[in-house]
């Protein structure tokens, strides 16, 4: 299946903290294009910790490309970069732990240029499905606020000067 050119998104960058920050916001609305609202913090939460691992372990400004395609059913992001180490699952709750408990699958694929790490979303196209109004259920009464009364009021008359003074 091919994917249409709206639901895939692909950059090159150098690997900065910086640039860590503007992906999250660039993913964030490719994520909001799509409708995708319900996976933009999970999936920005893994794809930091795979932009952080390339920076710690590859080295500052180093190149990569981050690649998202969206299938309709599944969202897939991949990391590939030209560090030659395999990264390794640790049970520290951080790294490629944490994008395992973020996505439903992922791995790692050797390239001739270094490595790719992915993960993959069960992301279904959401239902717009248009809001009717119900009719009230049988025997309730609709509740409605009586309109507000308004009423004019006597102005007060001005008070009497020749009244003796309360001491």
């Amino acid at each position: 299946m091919t994917v249409p050119l709206d639901r895939h998104y692909l950059v090159e960058l150098q690997v900065s903290a910086e640039r860590v920050s503007q992906l999250r916001r660039i993913i964030a609305a490719h994520l909001r294009h799509w409708s995708l609202e319900l996976h933009i913090r999970p999936v920005c939460r893994a794809v930091e910790e795979l932009l952080t691992n390339v920076q710690r372990h590859v080295g500052d400004h180093n190149t990569c490309v981050l690649q998202l395609r969206w299938s309709g059913r599944h969202l897939t992001v991949s990391v590939a970069d030209n560090g030659a180490e395999m990264p390794r699952l640790l049970h520290e709750g951080g790294g490629l732990s944490r994008v395992m408990a973020l996505s439903d699958s992922w791995g790692t694929c050797r390239t001739a240029e270094g490595k790719v790490v992915w993960f993959t979303r069960y992301a279904q196209e959401p239902q717009h499905i248009a809001l009717v109004p119900l009719p009230p259920l049988p025997g309730v009464r609709e509740f409605r606020r009586p309109p507000a009364v308004v009423t004019d009021f006597p102005v007060a008359a001005p008070a009497r000067t020749d009244a003796p003074a309360l001491v």
